[in-house]
């Protein structure tokens, strides 16, 4: 993976602050291969077999589908706000389940054939379990830590999880570091990914090398968004932050990515307890209506037959147009079950470190203007495509 970061490579290379120094010997060391002992379920003692059962059942049950990966990392914030990737895993989880159901709503699937539309669920959908499926079993052997009051990170390798992690867990545990653990997530979760989805040669076919995606540059459709509402009794008037990804095939773009995103929910309180005071509020369920209903319905408005007609002006539906139809989860798509996960450890480069730096990004995330025009795009995208094609 050493090409992989060769845009940080080639930059003079920063300085390490001390409290990173620890992390980087360690995974030196992983590097030059003198940490090589691999543990077998075999070897641990009957409590730590039933511990490590106990867990992946429950990494099981809440990997159903998008609606319970996300709620489980926001139950799991409520228990554990120290760890804050848990939030962003939240907060990127629903935007997830909103890409899935536009496949099926009334914007994309005017756009998308139903293979494409397959397609690009399973690849979004896949991506989704991973990574939960990965960072689940994390979490609960953390709590489970917690509980005993020594650390069990020792017992990772039996959930697979990457050799980087047990060194970034334990330093956790030493030095409680939030925005080193959170980042080192990141980190770990898109490598994985890079791993096990973005280099798969099926999706590489199937999706990265479509037109449909090579245009979402254009239509802009990688916004992330974070809902927030300013109080209590503003639940109706719901503001938007969030960033934009041009590059999602690109690891070292999704990792900046990632990082900015952390800065947007971490770096001002006032914000966070605002897109938490939303998200406590608002169950995710997959429609867009969770945070637009004045754009947005999960039920089909529109007269079955007619041709699509422009809607949106300004970030609103213009008076007497039916709303667009954004369907929840449950109706969209169906669970899938899922083959088991390569084994495979994507860390093999210790230069990541790096991305560990910090750096303070005093930005607003103001993406409201942006979306719209997005939603605006998109609408006449359909009516070119109709006029295309219609019968002469």
């Amino acid at each position: 993976m050493v090409d992989i970061f060769c845009l940080i490579k080639k930059k003079k290379k920063p300085v390490l602050p001390p409290f990173l120094l620890e992390i980087k010997d360690e995974l030196k060391k992983k590097c030059k291969g003198l940490k090589t002992v691999t543990m077998k379920e075999s070897d641990l003692t009957k409590a730590e077999k039933k511990l490590v059962q106990q867990i992946l059942l429950q990494t099981r049950i809440k990997n159903e589908n998008n609606v319970t990966r996300t709620q489980a990392y926001l139950d799991f914030y409520q228990r554990h706000p120290e760890i804050h990737w848990a939030l962003l895993g939240h907060m990127v989880s629903r935007n997830g389940g909103w890409n899935m159901t536009d496949l099926k709503g009334e914007l994309l699937s005017n756009l998308l054939s139903k293979q494409e539309q397959q397609s690009f669920f399973s690849f979004l959908e896949r991506g989704n379990w991973l990574i939960f499926q990965d960072v689940y079993p994390q979490f609960l052997l953390y709590e489970e830590s917690m509980k005993r009051q020594r650390q069990l990170f020792y017992l990772l390798p039996i959930f697979h999880v990457s050799t980087f992690m047990e060194t970034i867990w334990s330093h956790f545990w030493k030095y409680g570091n939030p925005y080193i653990l959170a980042i080192a997530l990141v980190i770990n979760e898109q490598s994985y990914l890079e791993k096990q989805v973005i280099q798969n040669h099926l999706f590489q076919k199937k999706v990265f090398n479509t037109i449909q995606f090579k245009l979402q540059d254009f239509f802009s459709l990688n916004h992330i968004l974070f809902p927030y509402c300013d109080s209590e009794h503003e639940k109706r008037n719901i503001g938007l932050i969030g960033q934009t990804l041009h590059k999602f095939d690109s690891l070292h773009e999704r990792i900046l990515l990632g990082k900015r995103l952390y800065s947007l929910l971490f770096h001002k309180k006032e914000m966070l307890d605002k897109v938490v005071r939303w998200a406590m509020s608002q169950p995710h369920t997959g429609t867009r209506k969770d945070y637009w209903p004045h754009l947005f319905n999960d039920v089909y408005e529109s007269t079955p037959g007619q041709p699509y007609r422009r809607r949106i002006k300004d970030c609103q539906i213009q008076q007497g147009i039916p709303r667009i139809y954004s369907p929840r989860l449950e109706y969209a798509w169906k669970n899938v079950t899922h083959a088991e996960a390569d084994i495979e450890d994507w860390f093999d480069d210790w230069t990541i470190i790096d991305y560990l730096n910090k750096q303070d990004e005093d930005m607003n995330g103001e993406i409201t203007h942006e979306y719209c025009e997005t939603l605006e795009k998109m609408e006449l995208a359909i009516i070119a495509k109709k006029a295309i094609f219609r019968p002469q």
